[in-house]
């Protein structure tokens, strides 16, 4: 391109718009000319402006109803698995007071405090990515999507 004459060419744009430019252009390190024109040239190269989608409908259909059934599993797995704990605990309980007759209700609830940790981890291990996420020492509720 030997042509080194320049034509002038206007814009309007708003303030707003032209201190985004404005912006634009420093951190490209351009002027505001030079970058009004190499977005305008970026503008006018040729490109097909169809889309071809990744998947079908069809498929995205049963994508969906795959997830569907997997969260439908997952849901009755944590079910099963509260409903497991919850035996668990009871269990225990009824373990105590078989054990030790006439036991009272603070007896029972130490019996628990103290052989907490030797359930503990099988309670977290169950319930872990499930309704827990364990992040080294912490423990935080998992995250409906």
């Amino acid at each position: 391109m030997g042509d080194t004459e320049t034509q002038a060419a206007m814009t309007y744009p708003t303030v707003d718009q032209y201190e985004q430019w404005k912006a634009d252009a420093a951190d490209m390190d351009m002027s505001v000319s030079e970058w009004i024109q190499a977005m305008v040239e970026a503008g006018r190269k040729k490109f097909d402006a169809s889309i071809e989608p990744d998947e079908s409908a069809q498929e995205l259909r049963e994508q969906r109803n795959d997830l569907k059934a997997e969260l439908e599993h997952t849901r009755a797995r944590v079910e099963e698995l509260e409903t497991q704990l919850h035996r668990s605990e009871r269990e225990k309980i009824k373990q105590y007071v078989e054990d030790n007759p006439g036991a009272t209700i603070g007896e029972i609830g130490q019996e628990l405090a103290d052989t907490i940790p030797e359930r503990l981890d099988a309670h977290l291990d169950a319930l872990e990515g499930v309704a827990v996420t364990v992040d080294g020492e912490a423990c935080y509720p998992v995250e409906d999507s």
